[in-house]
């Protein structure tokens, strides 16, 4: 007879119980988490792990009061990352962005109700904010067929009943994203939908002080991970077969190896094919004398996005004049705009004052020049003057935002492109750089 059981052993016995992020110290964690390299990592560089309840409870407070300022009787979500952000759960993550079988209903009163997969309403228990665990939010044709219609009935039922008991006569539902066929089923219940995506964003947008250790953390992963990627580039390329896509699976590997989640895209070229930007990884074998440009849009360490760019002149030989001259570029672009980073600037003014790239480089110049970012490239968007909306984002930042600074250089029909990006911290008097990694020093031109 089989005896199955679960390996309880503590991971660090010097750590009692509970870990120093909060989490119970045995092999058995529900929730994604930090592996035992990273935190060994952490440890050795100094990092203070974040304390994970502690950083739960301060999101689902920071999502409660935004649906109580705006008057609404709940925020029913989809979007994994909003859930994520709610009850620090995951389930499927990318497979659930395609097929949304997750839904989350948080009520004005704090109260708050997962719909999960049928199989797996375990995913979410050890969090005690989570207050219930259902299934029955699959709306999508995938799941329901013919008879979505009859899915999304029933769901919006459960959910008017839940809203009912929490937020009283309050009829004003906040969804993110929702099938058609949900949003009407919704709305037959008497609800009014307000937009979901405006309370999620602005709730997401300001870190509390755990959110900025996790992201520490996470960078510090990220950064080791790129790393190992740019080791592994210098010594290989040349070899006649590495190509884009094995310099790429590094920083994938990487990631998991820490307790990193995904990676969003797969930016990273080489050669001419940087040339104009946005073309994916493939098959090309990078030679020598080169130029590599990456951006990580990575989902990392406690699903925290480390979303860095930089550029890799990989050769034995000098890069020429006019590369060098487009990095310098690119560098006092992001350089020069983060300078006016501070709590209190607003959008449109960091719009109106940045700085100007040549005239050679601006058809091709990245889409915006800065964005924010936490569990995902995140609201607000800062865009160049050229394509700022007016009304847009008419809003002032704030401490404990994370602000992306972009730059891509490159001429149309240039052979290579530039493409830097750091990830910065708005404190209380200014900014933190957070990114760490270094431009690259042939393409620097020798500067530091």
């Amino acid at each position: 007879m089989n005896t199955h059981y679960r390996d309880r052993r503590k991971i660090d016995p010097t750590q009692g119980d509970i870990l120093a992020d909060g989490t119970p110290n045995d092999q058995d964690r529900i929730e994604i988490g930090p592996t035992q390299l990273a935190l060994a990592e952490w440890a050795a560089a100094g990092l203070t792990l974040p304390n994970l309840p502690r950083m739960r409870t301060y999101r689902w407070q920071r999502l409660t009061q935004h649906i109580v300022a705006r008057g609404y009787g709940g925020l029913l979500m989809f979007d994994p990352l909003n859930i994520r952000y709610a009850t620090d759960s995951t389930n499927m993550q990318l497979w659930n962005t395609h097929n949304p079988f997750r839904a989350v209903l948080l009520c004005a009163d704090g109260y708050m109700v997962i719909w999960d997969y049928k199989n797996s309403p375990f995913l979410s228990t050890f969090n005690p904010l989570v207050r219930e665990q259902r299934s029955g939010a699959s709306m999508f044709y995938f799941s329901c067929g013919d008879r979505g219609e009859d899915s999304s009935a029933a769901f919006a039922a459960e959910v008017a009943d839940v809203l009912y008991d929490h937020a009283g006569d309050n009829k004003r539902l906040a969804v993110d994203k929702i099938m058609l066929s949900g949003a009407r089923a919704l709305e037959a219940q008497g609800l009014v939908l307000m937009e979901g995506e405006e309370v999620t964003e602005k709730a997401r947008a300001v870190k509390g002080p755990d959110e900025i250790l996790a992201m520490r953390c996470a960078n510090h992963a990220c950064e080791t991970s790129v790393r190992a990627m740019e080791d592994f580039a210098r010594a290989n390329v040349g070899d006649g077969h590495t190509c884009e896509d094995d310099i790429w699976a590094v920083l994938h590997a990487e990631n998991i190896k820490r307790g990193g989640e995904w990676i969003e895209t797969r930016l990273l070229a080489s050669g001419p094919r940087t040339n104009p930007w946005f073309q994916e990884c493939g098959p090309r074998v990078v030679n020598k004398n080169e130029i590599v440009a990456f951006d990580t849009d990575l989902i990392g360490s406690y699903g925290i996005c480390i979303d860095i760019s930089r550029t890799w002149w990989i050769g034995d030989h000098a890069p020429r004049p006019d590369m060098v001259y487009a990095m310098q570029h690119a560098h006092e672009h992001i350089m020069t705009n983060m300078d006016m980073l501070k709590p209190g600037v607003t959008i449109p003014e960091l719009t109106a004052n940045c700085h100007r790239l040549d005239n050679r480089f601006q058809a091709q110049k990245y889409g915006c020049l800065m964005h924010g970012v936490g569990l995902c490239d995140e609201w607000p968007l800062v865009a160049y003057p050229d394509k700022a909306v007016p009304g847009a984002f008419d809003y002032a930042l704030a401490p404990g935002m994370v602000l992306c600074v972009e730059a891509a250089v490159g001429e149309v029909g240039g052979d290579f492109t530039i493409k830097l990006e750091d990830q910065v911290l708005i404190t209380e008097d200014g900014y933190e750089n957070l990114t760490r990694y270094p431009f690259d020093a042939a393409l620097m031109g020798g500067r530091s």
